[in-house]
């Protein structure tokens, strides 16, 4: 037997093995975090949950787990490992022939992959209809990470499968990348606290940092986008660190199971059941202007450049579709020479 002396044999020999491990052992390791995760929600709640409504929520989002898997089993797993094992010889892979570097370097490129599909999947209409469906939870916990539309799921696994191709990492990394995803959606998702939440928060994406994600408000559910760490928006300035005041999405929305499969297809926007004056709107410019002019120190010549850019920022967060958005840039813009005229 030769061994290839440029990497440790033992370590190599370790990922091949690990490459090999079957849904037979995957999934019921995945099964004990649940079940964990599920007793400690229990035991220690973030918050204390109607237990009617809790029952409710794990029934829709288990069936919705089941009957995803069962659609797209194929694809989401097998698929993707085949096409590890066809391009893990290509791309990236060739100039990093060390194995510790392909881990770390493909669980990077992994985690960004997720940031810009959530990311997106907020920005762009079309993704936005079947990923509401993962937000009309109104009661976070652990078996929110898989009240996912299939279409969704679908989205997701062409995704992974652009990572695999593109950058041609092999199945150990591909494997291990999907369990560890699967893990931390299932912690962030958690009704949890835990005493250094907030410190382990600069690195990882906890409980508290995720929940404002699923807050009503747009232009708070538009933040905190990092699957596993949470460096990717503190990167790209998406990090928010407030506590929502409500969690789900506005609108009269299903919350059983062939309901929501059904509301992923309904393109028809959820009327805002308090809309926000121009006046609230003009304060809320206002301050975002004025955390603009501090973060240059205000510098001198740019306030209007500021509050342009403001304003732009807070219609499009608050009012998602762009004929709301655009009716109520209006009526600003009509506010605002108002009171420059008086």
């Amino acid at each position: 037997m030769i061994v290839n002396n440029n990497s440790p044999a033992l370590f190599d020999q370790g990922f091949n093995i690990s490459s090999l491990l079957s849904g037979a052992i995957t999934s019921p390791l995945l099964v004990v975090f649940f079940v964990l995760f599920s007793v400690l929600e229990w035991r220690f709640p973030r918050e204390k949950l109607p237990t009617d409504n809790l029952r409710a929520s794990f029934k829709t989002n288990i069936s919705l787990f089941i009957f995803n898997s069962m659609v797209l089993s194929l694809v989401s797993a097998s698929t993707l490992l085949v096409l590890a094992e066809y391009y893990s010889d290509k791309w990236l892979l060739v100039y990093l022939p060390n194995p510790a570097w392909q881990v770390v370097v493909s669980f990077l490129l992994f985690d960004l992959s997720l940031y810009i599909w959530h990311w997106a999947s907020h920005r762009f209409d079309i993704l936005w209809l079947f990923h509401r469906v993962h937000h009309s939870e109104p009661y976070l916990n652990v078996s929110t990470a898989f009240r996912l539309h299939l279409l969704d799921v679908l989205v997701i696994t062409l995704v992974k499968a652009s990572y695999i191709v593109v950058f041609g990492f092999d199945k150990s990394a591909v494997f291990t990348n999907e369990v560890i995803n699967t893990l931390f959606l299932m912690f962030h998702h958690s009704n949890l606290t835990f005493k250094g939440e907030r410190f382990v928060g600069y690195l990882i994406i906890v409980p508290y940092l995720h929940r404002i994600h699923h807050s009503k408000q747009r232009h708070e559910h538009d933040s905190n986008y990092g699957a596993v760490l949470s460096i990717w928006d503190r990167l790209f300035g998406t990090l928010t660190k407030l506590e929502p005041k409500e969690i789900g999405i506005k609108g009269d929305v299903p919350k059983d199971f062939t309901g929501l499969l059904k509301f992923g297809f309904n393109a028809e926007t959820p009327v805002l059941e308090q809309p926000i004056s121009v006046e609230v709107m003009q304060t809320m410019i206002a301050e975002a202007a004025y955390y603009k002019a501090e973060k240059r120190n205000f510098y001198p010549g740019d306030e209007i450049r500021d509050w342009l850019e403001a304003k732009r920022e807070i219609i499009k967060q608050v009012y998602g579709d762009k004929a709301i958005r655009n009716r109520v840039k209006n009526k600003v813009a009509d506010f605002s020479q108002d009171q420059i005229c008086c």
